[in-house]
């Protein structure tokens, strides 16, 4: 039987609740609201403003969960929480700041992490994850049945 070690389940525990924690949903669901309301630190315009924190806080939260590019689904998060700590929010102490701290925190972690032995990349060895046989051709192999994925 394949089980997860604990590094591994911990990984995976931490991907699926910081995901959980994200805000991004109201966001999407109430737009026109959040168009108006939404800072533009950047000078990029609200519309694309808006769209990245939409992309930050739910499609990379999504990602995170299926265990589909971890690390770096983990960044626009983080950025989003630099921006908002660094720019709109600077007259924010630590306290009325401490989740967006705690996002970076949590991010950070899973950005240093990656999936473990439970994102998508396992089963496979190749030019997708850095692997290659050892003939040194790119060609692709199949990991045996039970064997641990440690990328």
């Amino acid at each position: 039987m394949n089980r997860f070690s604990a590094p591994d389940a911990a990984l995976l525990f931490l991907r699926v609740t910081a995901s959980v924690l994200v805000h991004g949903l109201p966001k999407a669901l109430h737009y026109a609201s959040q168009l108006d309301a939404i800072e533009d630190p950047l000078h990029l315009g609200k519309t694309l403003t808006l769209a990245f924190a939409i992309f930050a806080e739910v499609v990379c939260p999504l990602l995170m969960i299926a265990g589909i590019a971890t690390r770096l689904a983990a960044l626009p998060i983080m950025l989003v929480s630099v921006i908002a700590l660094g720019l709109v929010h600077r007259e924010w102490t630590l306290d009325q700041g401490q989740f967006a701290w705690m996002l970076l925190i949590l991010f950070g972690t899973i950005a240093i992490g990656g999936t473990g032995a439970t994102g998508s990349h396992c089963g496979r060895v190749g030019p997708g994850n850095g692997r290659f046989e050892r003939s040194g051709t790119a060609r692709p192999e199949r990991r045996m049945r039970g064997e641990p994925c440690h990328i």
